[in-house]
């Protein structure tokens, strides 16, 4: 009678090893593999992450600049005042306490529009955008009317050091609250459109820091003018 001798080899053999690949790939049970399974997950946000950083940074950057700036003219100022033998005292005009007042008001109603954007209040954010950036106008027309006060009063830049500062650092901090303004009407421009939130929300945010920075500033340099023009 013939001897049958069952092989006891426990070697896979090469094709069925690559058919458990395989199917180890797409996953026991068969039917095509999850195109989705193993990717990672991504976030929806993550496309806009690179303008929500440079929103913070372009904001952070120009509070540095400022403060170096007017850091720097109010050492000069300092300097020049207590060693000046021709220093004259200047009277400051009274508007300039009323500029003070509306640009502090500015501060509370740019607050009000970005918790309206934050809130998705298209039209509410619109609206206090617009009174916040008539505002900082209106602040910066007040300046104007200072300057010109000045000027009937005979005090030009170049009459004395008192009114060359004055001049000086009323004008940089104006340029750079028009800075502010521009960039708070577009914003106000992108919301119209209704454009992206998220972006709108970071870069509204970011413009708010700025304009909070700016506002505070103004009582500094007013606290400054005080002690230095006025003695």
């Amino acid at each position: 009678m013939p001897t049958v001798l069952v092989s006891q080899s426990t070697a896979p053999l090469p094709g069925l090893e690559l058919s458990l690949s395989d199917n180890e790939r797409s996953g026991i049970g068969g039917g095509p593999a999850d195109p989705g399974h193993d990717a990672p997950k991504v976030s929806q946000l993550e496309p806009q992450a690179t303008p929500v950083s440079a929103s913070r940074l372009f904001a952070f950057l120009a509070i540095i600049w400022i403060v170096t700036l007017f850091s720097t003219l109010a050492l000069v100022l300092e300097s020049r005042w207590v060693h000046s033998k021709d220093w004259v005292s200047i009277p400051l005009p009274h508007i300039l306490y009323v500029n003070t007042a509306v640009l502090l008001f500015s501060s509370l109603t740019i607050e009000f529009a970005r918790r309206s954007l934050r809130s998705e209040e298209s039209e509410s954010c619109t609206r206090w955008i617009l009174v916040t950036a008539l505002l900082g106008l209106m602040f910066v027309g007040g300046q104007i009317v200072a300057w010109q006060e000045l000027s009937f009063r005979g005090l030009h830049l170049a009459s004395n050091p008192g009114s060359f500062f004055f001049y000086l650092i009323t004008g940089a901090h104006g340029v750079h609250l028009v800075v502010g303004i521009i960039l708070l009407a577009s914003v106000g421009f992108s919301v119209i459109r209704l454009a992206r939130k998220v972006k709108q929300q970071t870069a509204m945010g970011a413009i708010a820091l700025y304009w909070h920075f700016m506002n505070g500033l103004w009582v500094c340099l007013l606290g400054l003018l005080l002690i230095t023009l006025q003695q």
